[in-house]
């Protein structure tokens, strides 16, 4: 019955929002509650709901004070040289923003974590795409498919768990599979390119190479600029990002620190701090609450039990008879399963009792690893509702939950096909 309630709950979740019939703050609180509640448990709701804001309290700290951040630094004009020099050396050319967009995030994503990825890749970028009237969804979609190809590295989250789950070494999971990343790199760029090519022709823009200029800056926008604080703010920018990327400092108290150092560098009279951060916390409310909201269905979701009801029932209709296949097939449908299993019930879950049954007639735990990391939080994490990296992103970016997901998921999805195939070209799947 759990499960049926879980599936329910999640089937209803991405129909909702990818309607538009709810806003994803309301689905994402609504929704589970009364999931909770049918499956009759009642007032502990309260208590998984609590749990769930609780382990999502550091990424809300870390994505208000990032909004201020990036905020106050695209206010003092930290951006304009970047994106001006980067204008005059592509042109008006979609054809090669859009990949140069996926291979930052690509480039980023080395590090193995998503927050930091968005974090970094949209405030540089979107500017840019806004002057050139750009889709944003494209910018979303190019930002997720760099990071979601690039989830597989050895130190990432899903090969982690993936390593941990089935007692495999890491290298002994990821080394094979660098043929088929590299074809899902290369195939990240030629579909880049293609929608920059198709965006360009609908912009009426084509392969124009003229250099380009920034819009002309409002006069009160301009009366923010600090241009002769450039660099300043840039070696601030790269402290606090390296200070993340690092380890060493929590997200959210190297964002927080950089706050209010940027506040106090670019606008030291009190009177202007209390403006820019007014002039953020529309944007910074907004995400906070839905992240917060997030929290609310992941927290349900795991404590109800839903999530392991679920994996315990998808693995039941697993035959052994086609064990020998189940690398392939994982990698067929492991990224639209990172829209119904968040990472720790599918990597601890389901892929310890479906290696079982495949290791039964003889299929290698390190190829059903790689199957699932073909897709199941890393081409699909960045669509997945429940990583909150997804709202992120989409937050960054300015497209609604339900755009980005329908534009997205498709591209996405067409990688992992093209990695699973690899995979089978290179010999690193039995067929």
């Amino acid at each position: 019955m759990s499960a049926l309630i879980g599936l329910f709950t999640i089937v209803a979740l991405l129909a909702v929002i990818m309607t538009r019939r709810l806003s994803p703050l309301v689905a994402l609180i609504v929704i589970p509650i009364a999931a909770s509640l049918l499956g009759g448990h009642g007032l502990e709701t309260g208590a998984f709901i609590t749990n769930g804001i609780k382990n999502l309290a550091p990424v809300v700290a870390m994505f208000v004070f990032a909004i201020l951040f990036f905020g106050v630094l695209t206010d003092a004009g930290l951006f304009d040289p970047v994106i001006g020099r980067m204008l005059r050396a592509v042109g008006a050319r979609p054809a090669w923003i859009v990949p140069g967009t996926a291979l930052l995030a690509a480039l980023v994503h080395l590090d193995g974590s998503g927050a930091v990825t968005f974090l970094v890749v949209i405030p540089a970028m979107r500017p840019l795409y806004d002057a050139l009237k750009l889709d944003r969804r494209l910018l979303a979609a190019a930002a997720a498919m760099g990071a979601g190809v690039m989830n597989m590295v050895p130190w990432g989250g899903p090969t982690i768990r993936a390593a941990s789950a089935l007692d495999v070494p890491v290298m002994e999971i990821y080394a094979p599979m660098l043929p088929a990343q590299a074809a899902g790199l290369l195939a990240m760029l030629g579909l880049c390119y293609y929608l920059g090519r198709r965006e360009g022709r609908r912009l009426g823009i084509g392969d124009a190479v003229e250099p380009v200029s920034l819009p002309a800056i409002p006069d009160d926008a301009a009366a923010l600029r600090r241009p002769g604080r450039f660099w300043i703010n840039a070696a601030l920018t790269v402290l606090v990002l390296g200070s993340m990327v690092s380890g060493k400092v929590p997200p959210a108290v190297s964002f927080m620190v950089g706050a209010a150092l940027a506040l106090t560098i670019n606008y030291p009279d009190l009177a202007l701090q209390r403006q820019r951060v007014d002039a953020h916390a529309r944007a910074a409310l907004m995400m906070a609450s839905i992240l917060l909201a997030a929290g609310v269905f992941t927290g349900v979701m795991q404590g109800s039990g839903m999530l392991t009801a679920m994996a315990e029932a998808a693995v039941g209709y697993v035959s052994p008879g086609l064990a020998v296949h189940i690398p392939v097939a994982l990698g067929v449908i492991s990224m639209p399963l990172s829209l119904l299993f968040d990472p720790d019930s599918f990597y601890f879950g389901v892929l310890p009792v479906v290696s079982g049954v495949s290791g039964l007639l003889g299929v290698p735990d390190a190829a059903v690893a790689q199957g699932a990391l073909l897709g199941q939080m890393t081409t699909g994490f960045p669509v997945s509702p429940l990583t909150p990296a997804t709202f992120l992103l989409v937050g960054l970016a300015g497209v609604e939950l339900g755009d980005h997901q329908k534009f997205s998921i498709p591209l996405l999805w067409g990688l992992s096909l093209v990695m699973t195939a690899a995979c089978i070209v290179f010999g690193i799947f039995k067929v």
